[in-house]
């Protein structure tokens, strides 16, 4: 009997320990390694937070040594990566953990891709460019939405190019994720939007990617339902618990989807914007989010549709043309209450400006997987239609 191998799905994922106080187990489980010297990854904001200094202190008094490295940009460069690597190497660790956001957990994959290779890590810029096994790596997320903690991305910004660039591969699914609630409640508003954003973006461009399916569906309508529902309130009230649990599993669910379906045009035009701008990775799909569903509406309007459901919208007797609309409401809605109304033009960009953009974005491995195909001058519309 033949089969049609392009109706295959794989689903991969990293062992995830999800609960508040998760954290604390970061030295047991470098021990399952055989761990004896941890690199211990993160960004300056994190250690003022004070959860560097914590997770240093749990790996200490298990008798492990660490090397701390906390030079990490809020877009991960090449020389970043390059830098820890080097201290890796130097130090002779065996293990590498990471705590932060998506820009120390995409440091940290950069960096055991380095370590293990010996290379420059713009040479394994594209899909399944890894041919060596990184050093172990666990990750412990402090935001809810960059979904690094358990995706098969790392996104790393190479500002010789102005142009943040994607390596996907299974190799850099991290082998262990302790996603902790706690750990987010010193992020301030702005990035608690920025990032529950992000993570929608996710579950939604997951749901209509050309490689969506049955693994990864449930995964990305869940996702969405969680952070519709506890995003607005927890922008409101910061200091929840519940909600910061609501939405950091909205985000993990988001992340188990992308990883697996990928992506598509808003991230790959978010990625060339925030290349080009250092932008916040957030904002940046923010800002695109609602003009990339109007274009790619046609190409899947029955997704589209459950997408609006489970939203919230009672789609009973509309037209396609009245869901279609119902929906960029509601997203605009969203955006509006939890602050993240801005344009591309408040933030610097230029008509001049698209042309390049637009044709980094074409590059990006994210956009292979939208589901209307692109040409240069349909993106060049969608970010015109954002400014």
């Amino acid at each position: 009997m033949a089969h049609d191998v392009t109706n295959l799905r794989k689903f991969v994922a990293p062992e995830i320990v999800f609960g508040a106080g998760s954290r604390k187990a970061v030295a047991n489980f470098a021990s399952h390694f055989g761990a004896r010297r941890v690199l211990l990854v993160s960004d300056a904001g994190v250690a003022a937070a004070g959860w560097v200094s914590e997770v240093e202190a749990l790996l200490l008094e298990a008798g492990f040594a660490v090397t701390v490295f906390t030079g990490v940009s809020p877009n991960p460069r090449v020389a970043e990566v390059m830098h820890g690597a080097e201290l890796y190497r130097s130090a002779g660790c065996d293990v590498i953990v990471a705590i932060g956001g998506g820009s120390p957990m995409d440091c940290a994959k950069g960096i055991g891709i380095v370590s293990a290779h010996g290379r420059s890590i713009l040479d394994f810029e594209g899909v399944d460019t890894i041919t060596l096994p990184s050093p172990p790596l666990i990750l412990i997320p402090t935001t809810a939405g960059t979904s690094a903690d358990v995706s098969q991305f790392a996104i790393i910004s190479d500002p010789d190019r102005r142009f943040k660039f994607s390596i996907i591969s299974k190799a850099v699914v991290p082998d262990v994720a302790l996603i902790d609630p706690e750990v987010t409640q010193t992020m301030d508003v702005f990035l608690t939007a920025c990032t529950g954003v992000d993570a929608l973006v996710h579950a939604v461009e997951a749901f209509v990617s050309t490689g969506s399916g049955p693994l990864t569906d449930s995964h990305a309508l869940e996702a969405i339902h969680l952070i519709n529902t506890h995003l607005e309130p927890l922008v409101a009230n910061p200091s929840d618990a519940h909600l910061r649990e609501q939405v950091m599993l909205g985000s993990m669910q988001a992340g188990l989807a992308f990883s697996n379906a990928i992506l598509g045009a808003v991230h790959a035009m978010s990625h060339s914007l925030g290349g080009f701008l250092d932008l916040p990775h957030g904002l940046c799909n923010a800002m695109l989010l609602d003009h990339v569903v109007a274009y790619n509406y046609s190409a899947c309007e029955d997704r589209f549709k459950r997408i609006a459901e489970t939203l919230g919208i009672d789609t009973r007797g509309m037209t396609t043309a009245t869901v279609r609309q119902r929906l960029l409401g509601r997203i605009a809605e969203l955006k509006r209450n939890v602050g993240l109304e801005k344009r591309l033009g408040e933030l610097g960009v230029r008509v001049d400006d698209i042309p390049s953009l637009s044709g980094f974005a074409l590059q990006d491995p994210c956009i292979l997987t939208n589901p209307r195909k692109s040409s240069r001058r349909d993106v060049e519309v969608v970010y015109e239609e954002a400014l």
